[in-house]
């Protein structure tokens, strides 16, 4: 196997620099470029243009150091950007808000919802933020590349019980990612309206 990986990186390797840099430059704080090349990299790799093991394994490589990237702005500037006036200081400032209460209720399992720079900005210990974002990466590669991959097999009609078992993987993964967003968001909007109430009562 190492050495079908060898040979599609060397044949294509810069489709990996490409795949590298959108989504280490989509945990930085990019948003949505990262997926989308990552999934176009899935359906490549259902056609035989890449492997889908050095996508996922650079896909999870870039996750990592672009989440580091980010984590590094935040904790040297986050407070500096937090508290900048302009007409998205009360956005960052809720974005902050929900991220501190994310750690608080989910701990490590935070990464997988708040921005690397809200980690930062929190002063999330680096020795945790790089496990747990590397766990996300992980995540992330496999629910993006193997469901496209598997979607890429069965377009073309020539796909086996292997690419079957590889997109149910794929979209599993995503399944669970997106179960944990939705339980957090529907959490944190039912404790904003709670406090609503209690705000508006202030004099």
């Amino acid at each position: 196997m190492s050495a079908v990986i060898a040979t599609g990186l060397g044949t294509t390797w810069w489709h990996y620099v490409v795949l590298f840099a959108a989504v280490a430059a989509s945990w930085a704080g990019v948003p949505f470029i990262g997926a989308t090349v990552a999934g176009a990299a899935g359906i490549a790799a259902s056609q035989g243009e890449l492997d889908l093991a050095a996508v996922i394994i650079v896909a999870t490589a870039a996750g990592e150091v672009g989440g580091l990237i980010g984590y590094d702005i935040g904790f040297r500037w986050g407070r500096e950007l937090l508290d900048r006036p302009g007409k998205h200081q009360a956005r960052r400032q809720n974005l902050m808000a929900e991220g501190e209460r994310a750690y608080a209720k989910w701990g490590g399992l935070a990464v997988f919802l708040t921005p690397a720079i809200v980690s930062g900005t929190a002063k999330m210990r680096h020795t945790r933020f790089a496990f747990w974002n590397l766990i996300a990466s992980f995540g992330f590669a496999v629910s993006v590349t193997a469901s496209a991959y598997g979607i890429g097999k069965l377009a073309t009609g020539h796909h086996t019980a292997h690419d079957i078992l590889v997109l149910f993987v794929g979209l599993a993964a995503g399944a669970l990612i997106m179960i944990v967003f939705f339980r957090h968001h529907r959490r944190v909007r039912a404790e904003r309206e709670r406090n609503e109430p209690e705000t508006n009562e202030r004099p």
